[in-house]
Protein backbone atom coordinates (compact mmCIF):
# COMPACT_ATOMS: atom_id res chain seq x y z
CA UNK A 1 0.00 0.00 0.00
CA UNK A 2 1.34 3.87 -1.12
CA UNK A 3 -0.87 5.67 1.46
CA UNK A 4 -2.80 6.00 4.67
CA UNK A 5 -5.85 6.06 2.57
CA UNK A 6 -5.52 2.81 1.11
CA UNK A 7 -3.86 1.43 4.48
CA UNK A 8 -7.34 1.96 6.03
CA UNK A 9 -9.76 1.34 3.21
CA UNK A 10 -10.21 4.34 1.39
CA UNK A 11 -13.20 6.29 0.51
CA UNK A 12 -15.59 4.33 3.00
CA UNK A 13 -13.78 4.46 5.92
CA UNK A 14 -13.13 8.87 5.75
CA UNK A 15 -16.94 8.72 4.74
CA UNK A 16 -17.77 7.10 8.21
CA UNK A 17 -15.39 9.30 10.47
CA UNK A 18 -16.88 12.81 8.99
CA UNK A 19 -20.60 11.19 9.37
CA UNK A 20 -20.01 10.39 12.66
CA UNK A 21 -18.18 13.65 13.32
CA UNK A 22 -20.99 15.76 11.88
CA UNK A 23 -24.18 13.74 13.72
CA UNK A 24 -22.50 15.15 16.44
CA UNK A 25 -21.89 18.36 15.43
CA UNK A 26 -25.94 19.01 14.40
CA UNK A 27 -26.48 18.74 18.20
CA UNK A 28 -24.21 20.80 19.93
CA UNK A 29 -24.20 23.91 21.69
CA UNK A 30 -20.88 25.18 20.69
CA UNK A 31 -19.61 24.16 16.97
CA UNK A 32 -23.35 23.29 15.79
CA UNK A 33 -24.13 27.28 15.30
CA UNK A 34 -21.37 27.71 12.75
CA UNK A 35 -22.71 25.15 10.34
CA UNK A 36 -25.66 26.78 8.29
CA UNK A 37 -28.96 24.86 8.36
CA UNK A 38 -29.02 24.17 4.84
CA UNK A 39 -25.45 23.35 4.44
CA UNK A 40 -24.77 20.21 6.40
CA UNK A 41 -24.30 17.68 3.22
CA UNK A 42 -21.84 20.72 1.61
CA UNK A 43 -19.56 20.59 4.62
CA UNK A 44 -19.74 17.01 5.32
CA UNK A 45 -18.69 16.36 1.64
CA UNK A 46 -16.13 18.92 1.90
CA UNK A 47 -14.40 17.61 4.87
CA UNK A 48 -14.43 14.32 3.64
CA UNK A 49 -12.93 15.26 0.40
CA UNK A 50 -10.07 17.14 2.67
CA UNK A 51 -9.53 14.38 4.40
CA UNK A 52 -9.04 11.66 1.65
CA UNK A 53 -7.00 14.16 -0.73
CA UNK A 54 -4.61 14.65 2.44
CA UNK A 55 -4.32 11.34 3.16
CA UNK A 56 -3.07 10.15 -0.45
CA UNK A 57 -6.55 9.86 -2.01
CA UNK A 58 -8.30 11.21 -4.89
CA UNK A 59 -7.74 14.98 -5.56
CA UNK A 60 -11.72 15.66 -5.11
CA UNK A 61 -11.51 18.64 -2.82
CA UNK A 62 -8.81 20.52 -4.86
CA UNK A 63 -10.48 19.62 -8.15
CA UNK A 64 -13.68 20.89 -6.83
CA UNK A 65 -12.21 23.60 -4.31
CA UNK A 66 -8.74 24.66 -5.64
CA UNK A 67 -6.44 24.99 -2.25
CA UNK A 68 -7.22 24.44 0.50
CA UNK A 69 -6.67 27.62 2.35
CA UNK A 70 -7.84 26.14 5.62
CA UNK A 71 -7.30 29.40 7.90
CA UNK A 72 -8.75 31.67 5.05
CA UNK A 73 -12.08 29.33 4.45
CA UNK A 74 -12.23 29.60 8.54
CA UNK A 75 -11.79 33.11 9.30
CA UNK A 76 -15.22 34.11 9.76
CA UNK A 77 -15.95 31.16 12.43
CA UNK A 78 -15.32 32.50 16.20
CA UNK A 79 -12.82 29.37 16.57
CA UNK A 80 -11.65 29.98 20.22
CA UNK A 81 -10.23 27.22 22.58
CA UNK A 82 -13.68 25.97 23.45
CA UNK A 83 -14.40 25.42 19.53
CA UNK A 84 -10.93 23.92 19.03
CA UNK A 85 -11.79 21.56 22.41
CA UNK A 86 -14.76 20.52 21.27
CA UNK A 87 -14.00 20.03 17.56
CA UNK A 88 -11.43 17.52 18.55
CA UNK A 89 -13.85 16.03 21.55
CA UNK A 90 -16.46 15.20 18.68
CA UNK A 91 -13.77 14.31 16.17
CA UNK A 92 -12.07 12.11 18.44
CA UNK A 93 -15.52 10.21 19.87
CA UNK A 94 -15.90 9.85 15.53
CA UNK A 95 -12.31 8.39 15.36
CA UNK A 96 -12.41 5.67 18.05
CA UNK A 97 -16.22 4.29 17.25
CA UNK A 98 -14.41 3.04 14.36
CA UNK A 99 -12.72 -0.27 14.82
CA UNK A 100 -8.47 -1.04 15.09
CA UNK A 101 -9.22 -3.39 12.34
CA UNK A 102 -10.35 -1.14 10.11
CA UNK A 103 -7.87 1.98 11.57
CA UNK A 104 -4.65 -0.21 13.36
CA UNK A 105 -3.16 2.24 15.98
CA UNK A 106 0.01 3.46 14.22
CA UNK A 107 -2.54 5.20 11.75
CA UNK A 108 -5.08 6.15 14.14
CA UNK A 109 -1.88 7.93 16.42
CA UNK A 110 -1.34 9.47 12.66
CA UNK A 111 -4.85 10.63 12.18
CA UNK A 112 -5.02 12.18 15.54
CA UNK A 113 -2.10 14.08 15.35
CA UNK A 114 -2.54 15.72 12.16
CA UNK A 115 -6.66 16.40 13.71
CA UNK A 116 -5.11 17.97 16.90
CA UNK A 117 -2.24 20.78 14.52
CA UNK A 118 -5.57 21.41 12.04
CA UNK A 119 -7.63 22.31 15.05
CA UNK A 120 -4.85 24.74 16.64
CA UNK A 121 -4.10 26.30 13.25
CA UNK A 122 -7.71 27.31 13.24
CA UNK A 123 -7.94 28.73 16.48
CA UNK A 124 -8.68 32.55 15.52
CA UNK A 125 -9.94 34.05 18.38
CA UNK A 126 -8.03 35.06 21.72
CA UNK A 127 -9.21 33.34 24.97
Amino acid sequence: MNSVYEAIGGTPTFERLVHGFYDQVKEDDVIGPMYPDQDWEGAEQRLTWFLIQYWGGPQHFSENRGHPRLRMRHATFPIDMEAHDRWLELMGKSLDSIEEDTIPPAYRTMIWDHMQRVAAMLINRAP
